[in-house]
């Protein structure tokens, strides 16, 4: 992967002294984090460090007790509610569990955003719809089914082709890979790094799957003790002075991963 010289790059995302705290339970303590423009930034930590909460967080969905947030310029925490449903048009979301609607088919789960936000025809929605499910690699005849008659790996392009619906700037995924089989998960990989080169994507990932790391990750950032403890190329952790940094990315499935990429 090329690096980008840092007056070249432009955050598209910026947190700043961010607290996330459920009761007295403290999630998040003075975290910052830049999301550079093109990247496909990974999320990792251990278990309980607020990886989701954080996704959930930028994405509106859980309310921090401080800090700030802006995406793409929007103050995403303060601004007014028009200029929030501008700015949500603007990215787009994957869930791990994929978060479809159960009740509609994936054409039309893939349509819902088209409703919310634009005023266009049916018949438009419809083939924006299609074109959106072609483009995650899904076959035709999958835009009749429910969620319910795909398999795992369907869903989650599905959730994908949701997620692309408005043409964003930025796609969220969450755990991506999980529950893949090794062939599904590293054709998902392909998938995310052909769609962030041709659309001009800005990732942000959180996944605990050092394949996907490896394969498609420009920067990672880890979480620890309550913050992003560092940042960076992958091929800098193995340098990080951290026990759990340590055995995450210079153990033996650390070195699979590296010798498979």
């Amino acid at each position: 992967m090329k690096a980008t010289n840092d007056t070249e790059r432009t955050p598209v995302i910026q947190v700043r002294n961010l607290r996330n705290q459920f009761g007295s339970q403290v999630v998040h303590d003075q975290l910052n984090l830049d999301v550079w423009k093109g990247e496909v930034l990974g999320i990792v930590g251990g278990s309980g460090t607020g990886k989701s909460v954080l996704l959930r967080t930028i994405v509106g969905l859980n309310r921090p007790a401080a800090g700030s947030i802006h995406v793409l310029g929007a103050d995403v925490l303060h601004g007014t509610r028009a200029e929030r449903l501008e700015t949500e048009r603007r990215w787009g979301v994957a869930f791990q569990d994929g978060a479809l609607f159960s009740s509609l088919t994936v054409l039309q789960n893939v349509m819902a955003p088209m409703r919310e936000h634009l005023n266009l025809s049916h018949s438009l929605m419809k083939a924006l719809g299609e074109l959106k499910i072609s483009l995650v690699g899904l076959p035709p005849f999958s835009c009749g089914k429910l969620p319910s008659e795909l398999s795992g790996g369907m869903r989650k392009r599905a959730a994908l082709a949701r997620a692309l619906a408005l043409d964003p700037q930025i796609v969220f995924l969450d755990e991506p890979t999980a529950g893949l089989d090794p062939i599904g998960a590293a054709a998902y990989d392909d998938l995310i790094g052909e769609l962030k080169r041709s659309l001009g994507l800005t990732v942000f990932m959180v996944t605990h799957d050092l394949d996907s790391l490896y394969a498609i990750c420009d920067r990672i950032a880890v979480l620890a003790e309550k913050r992003v403890l560092v940042e960076g190329p992958i091929e800098s952790m193995k340098d990080v002075d951290h026990p759990w940094v340590q055995e995450y990315f210079t153990g033996p499935r650390a070195r699979a991963a590296q010798q498979s990429a």
